[in-house]
C-alpha cells in the first residue's frame, strides 16, 4: 500500500508520520542542547550552544501549532490497536496529551526566558550575555524539560514494549509504508 497523506483507520498518513519523526529528532536536539547550555561552565560556550537552540525551539514551536491543526482540522488518528488493554489505552492518550502540555509549557517559558532575558539579542547582537537562572520562567523551563525527558522515555519505552514484546504493530503505524 503506497503511502496516504491522511491517516487511515489502520495507520498513520505521512503527514502525521514525517510530523512526528521530525519533531522527535528536534526535541532530542533541543533536550541535548537544552541540557549542554544548562550545564555549560563559561558563558562563551553557552551562547554557542543556544544559538542552535533558540532556531530550533522556533521550529518545533511552528511543527507543534502546525500539528495541532492538522489534528484538529485535517486529519483524524487511527483507531486503537486491537487487543490492547483499555487501562494501557487510557495511559498512551494521557501520556499523548501530557508529551504536548509538557512540550507547550517548555516552549512558552522558553519564549519567556527569552523575552525577558533579551537573549536573541546576546546571542545575535551586541549585547552581553543575561544571567539566565535568575528568571523565574528558567525554574519552570527546568522542571518542563526534566518531564519532557521522563514523558518521552515513557512514550519511546512503550512503543518499543509494544514492537518487541506485544509484538502488535503499534509501532509500524507511525512508521513510513512501502511505495
Amino acid at each position: 500500500m503506497a503511502n496516504q497523506i491522511k491517516s487511515s483507520e489502520s495507520r498513520f498518513g505521512v503527514v502525521a508520520v514525517s510530523v512526528h519523526w521530525i519533531s522527535a529528532l528536534l526535541i532530542l536536539v533541543l533536550l541535548g542542547s537544552g541540557f549542554s547550555a544548562a550545564y555549560a561552565s563559561d558563558a562563551e560556550t553557552k551562547a554557542a550552544i543556544l544559538r542552535v537552540h533558540l532556531p530550533v525551539a522556533v521550529a518545533v514551536l511552528l511543527l507543534t501549532i502546525a500539528r495541532l491543526i492538522w489534528w484538529w482540522r485535517f486529519d483524524r488518528k487511527p483507531s486503537s490497536v486491537g487487543g490492547v488493554a483499555p487501562w494501557q489505552d487510557r495511559i498512551a492518550r494521557w501520556t499523548h496529551r501530557a508529551l504536548y502540555v509538557a512540550l507547550l509549557l517548555l516552549l512558552a517559558s522558553g519564549i519567556a526566558v527569552s523575552i525577558l532575558s533579551g537573549l536573541p539579542d546576546a546571542l545575535y547582537g551586541e549585547a552581553g550575555f543575561p544571567e539566565l537562572a535568575e528568571l523565574p520562567p528558567r525554574v519552570g523551563h527546568g522542571i518542563a524539560a526534566r518531564l519532557l525527558v521522563g514523558l518521552v522515555l515513557l512514550h519511546a519505552g512503550a512503543a518499543l514494549y509494544h514492537h518487541w514484546v506485544l509484538k502488535d504493530g503499534t509501532l509500524k503505524r507511525i512508521w513510513f509504508q512501502k511505495a
